[in-house]
């Protein structure tokens, strides 16, 4: 491993000497051409060139599709393997047999976790534009179970996944004998699961890095080159941005394990540059994704639970509610929909199954609704539109390849 750092360390020794030499453009006219075809990949999005984004995002999936099956076949024994193991796990799944109950049961908690884990995945890597599904989905789902736990007195009701409603169970509680950590056990597998996806996540930058340092190559990745000027331009960053993503990188490279772990506690936007300093200087890959995930699925989701929890436990709940009454002028009209929408939930946790459900819609859950659906389309187009400038990016490579080959 110190070899292969020294021989890259080398390498790029004697590129910056063949650099200085005259073999290579000029920095600053390279880097004002980046800067102009950054500019120009910038302005390939759906609401400015729809046509040409359509055009290259087909062709970007269809390249992308391209190269996932050439390396499927290369992995075809792989393949084959878990071909074979789902064609047996299907022929279980429609044989009759006292194993079925077992199956069903295997079934609700795979796409159960499977949800989350993917949910989590899109958080952290998003294809670049990130879908910041804590908020739209995990932390909305536990301050459901939260508020439904402390009306019901109880967290017995059913396991997850949840019908379209929870329902109280029928057992008597008595009033106040829920507890913080009943309601931290009852939504632990599906924040774990969470955090395990954006650990995943993680591993994009890991590897792209680890590749990059392995090979010698200079990866055509901005996050990758801006790490590479971060740490040339090290002893002389003035800026906060600098200085705490340098601390970030001092932080993870010299206490390792520990580090990782530290970075990965605790909300850090700067978390991505932890892995591609941790594949750049060759950290190994259990040593990464082991702290990675320990910090995102166990120590950081347990922080967010509580935040979660105490912020929509009932005292807290009136007493913002209460607060919001306090407004002057506006505060009675704003604090009515909050009451009703509290009220509702209420009416509708303690329903029985065989019995009506209440009619209406509160104006709170129909802005959230809507909201959620333009987060998710404005994920879907930010996705169209990356996928177009990844494309628009190698037609841009492909054209500087050409002139330097004349």
């Amino acid at each position: 491993m110190a070899e292969n750092g020294t021989d890259c360390d080398q390498r790029r020794i004697r590129m910056s000497k063949e650099q200085h030499n005259g073999n290579f453009t000029d920095s600053s006219m390279l880097s004002e051409r980046k800067r102009r075809e950054r500019e120009e990949r910038l302005n390939i999005v759906l609401w400015k060139k729809p046509l040409v984004t359509l055009q290259y995002f087909c062709l970007e999936t269809l390249i992308n599709l391209k190269e996932w099956t050439i390396k499927l076949w290369q992995r075809r024994g792989a393949l084959v393997c878990v071909l074979l193991a789902l064609a047996v796990l299907t022929a279980m799944y429609y044989i009759e047999g006292t194993h079925q109950q077992y199956v069903r049961y295997m079934e609700k908690k795979f796409f159960w976790c499977a949800y989350w884990v993917g949910l989590g995945i899109l958080s952290s890597v998003g294809l670049g534009t990130g879908l910041h599904t804590f908020l739209l989905y995990l932390g909305p789902h536990i301050a459901s179970v939260t508020l439904a736990a402390y009306e019901c007195n109880s967290v017995n009701f059913p396991e997850p996944p949840y019908p379209d409603q929870i329902i109280c169970p029928d057992e008597e509680t008595t009033e106040g004998s829920i507890s913080l950590w009943a309601i931290i056990s009852k939504v632990r597998l599906e924040a774990c699961m969470w955090g395990a996806g954006t650990a995943i996540g993680e591993l994009p930058p890991y590897f792209m890095a680890r590749a990059a340092r392995l090979s010698g190559a200079e990866p055509d990745d901005e996050e990758y080159q801006e790490f590479e000027e971060m740490l040339e331009h090290a002893e002389t960053a003035q800026d906060f941005a600098s200085r705490a993503k340098l601390a970030v990188q001092n932080l993870v490279q010299k206490v390792g394990f520990f580090g990782i772990l530290a970075c990965a506690s605790i909300p850090n936007p700067l978390f991505d540059l932890a892995g591609i300093t941790c594949g750049h200087f060759l950290v190994p890959f259990w040593t990464f994704f082991g702290a990675t995930l320990i910090g995102k699925a166990v120590i950081k989701m347990h922080i967010q639970k509580l935040f979660v929890i105490i912020t929509f436990s009932k005292h807290i709940v009136e007493q913002m509610v209460a607060l919001i009454g306090a407004i002057p002028s506006i505060g009675p009209s704003l604090q009515k929909p909050f009451q009703e929408y509290l009220e509702a939930q209420r009416i509708k946790l303690h329903h029985k199954s065989d019995s009506a459900v209440p009619q209406g819609e509160n104006w709170l859950s129909w802005i959230f609704e809507k909201l959620v659906i333009a987060m998710v389309c404005y994920f879907i187009l930010s996705i169209i539109n990356s996928m177009a400038q990844s494309y628009a990016k190698r037609l841009q490579q492909k054209m500087y390849s050409e002139e330097k080959t004349k």
